[in-house]
């Protein structure tokens, strides 16, 4: 079984999330228009049932989409990668021999679960699948249908006793394919819980499942009444969960490439919420949306490529961290790695930055991340600790000269000797 506070994934700290299907031709949402939209959703569109499941055969993006995606992915330092293999409008995007609704009855054919497995792995990143527990396409749900709008939350139709058997061994026998048909699996994501309760959904019995056929696969806390970690939506806590936790977040508004929402987060924004959840012990879940030929919209790179060059010289600050200073040592976010410590500034300092509450005398170095440049920095202890502790703790006074800004966070890395 795996143990989520000593795996991979405690220190991982940087993901990729992404939401593909059908829809994605017309650049709509994933699911959701089917219902009407909800409010959560500003930029979801509206369609009736036959117009949102008219592309599901027509499906034909470029062959090859996930190998950009995964490299992509290593590129920007992430450590691991989730497709949505099957969202909550029911189409699966990979071959299941319990339903035909799927990418193998596509004009494309192909199974892209596993073309997403295979370069997700080929790239030396961890592989997840994303999962969603409702289907509105399956009858035995029952599927969705335009009188069932508008959606409310918990309030949907009920099926039958013998509708409901049905539906978990079908639910339950495509998991089973997940865990079967593509190798190593590092993490279930499920979604779509809350229209059922644990026992309805038999939690127990399919995190069993998998505890058998993947026993190192970890699982969301969206399996109600199971789950190794926590997963915060669009938001970063003000104080980390208990637990292994993870917040995913998209670049606009939306999952999945949706033409009509232009609410793009800039790319300084994202390293800031990278900084902002690493400093928390967290990972970031950062969400693209392909379009329907598989390629990433212009305004997706343009922020990604924002976010890589800023990795590419302060990778170490983020990826195999644990969080560093408490709040009142520090005024922003910082790591920590062994004996370094890492101070993330996401505000532009006046010309120096205080750390507080450190072992002074065993400062080692102190250097811009950015640019490798060595930064001048004076310190401050107690009267009586000056004269009579040989390892006191007080305050560090680091100038921080103009060539060390960084235009996204700078960061400061404090290299201290081990305490005696």
């Amino acid at each position: 079984m795996a143990d989520v506070a000593s795996s991979w994934f405690a220190t991982a700290r940087f993901g990729m999330f992404v939401h593909w299907g059908h829809p994605s031709q017309r650049g709509v949402e994933l699911s959701w228009p089917l219902v009407g939209g909800i409010p959560i959703l500003p930029h979801c569109q509206d369609l009736s049932v036959a117009e949102y499941h008219a592309t599901a055969r027509t499906f034909a993006p470029e062959p090859g989409s996930a190998r950009g995606w995964a490299r992509l992915a290593r590129v920007l330092g992430m450590q691991y990668a989730i497709l949505t293999a099957k969202h909550h409008d029911g189409f699966a995007l990979f071959h299941s021999a319990h339903s035909d609704f799927s990418v193998a009855h596509a004009a494309y054919g192909g199974d892209i679960v596993r073309e997403f497995v295979d370069a997700v792995r080929a790239e030396g990143l961890r592989v997840g699948l994303y999962f969603s527990l409702s289907d509105w396409h399956h009858p035995d749900y029952p599927a969705v249908t335009d009188a069932d709008r508008p959606y409310r939350f918990g309030q949907g139709r009920q099926p039958t006793a013998a509708q409901w058997d049905r539906y978990l061994e079908f639910m339950h026998g495509q998991v089973q394919e997940l865990c079967m048909n593509y190798g190593p699996i590092d993490i279930f994501w499920f979604d779509g819980g809350w229209e059922r309760t644990p026992e309805q959904w038999r939690s127990h019995e399919l995190r069993a499942t998998i505890r058998a056929l993947q026993p190192d696969a970890l699982v969301n806390d969206r399996l109600p009444g199971e789950g190794d970690f926590d997963t915060p939506e669009q938001f970063i806590p003000a104080e980390p969960p208990g637990r292994a936790w993870e917040t995913c977040l998209t670049i606009n508004e939306s999952w999945a490439h949706n033409r009509d929402d232009r609410d793009f987060k800039s790319g300084r924004d994202l390293v800031h919420a990278l900084c902002e959840v690493a400093g928390r012990g967290g990972n970031l879940l950062l969400n693209v949306g392909p379009m329907g030929d598989g390629r990433l919209a212009p305004e997706i790179l343009a922020r990604l490529a924002v976010v890589e060059e800023w990795m590419a010289c302060h990778r170490e600050s983020i990826v195999g961290t644990e969080p560093g200073l408490a709040p009142w040592q520090f005024y922003g976010p910082s790591t920590r790695r062994g004996d370094r410590t890492f101070l993330h500034v996401l505000m532009r300092p006046y010309d120096a930055v205080t750390v507080r509450g450190v072992p002074v005398r065993r400062v080692r170095g102190v250097r811009a991340l950015g640019n490798g440049a060595s930064l001048p920095w004076t310190s401050r202890v107690a009267i009586v600790d000056r004269l009579f502790n040989t390892d006191p703790v007080g305050e560090l006074r680091i100038t921080v000269p103009e060539t060390a800004i960084d235009p996204c966070a700078t960061v400061i890395a404090i290299d201290f000797a081990p305490a005696i």
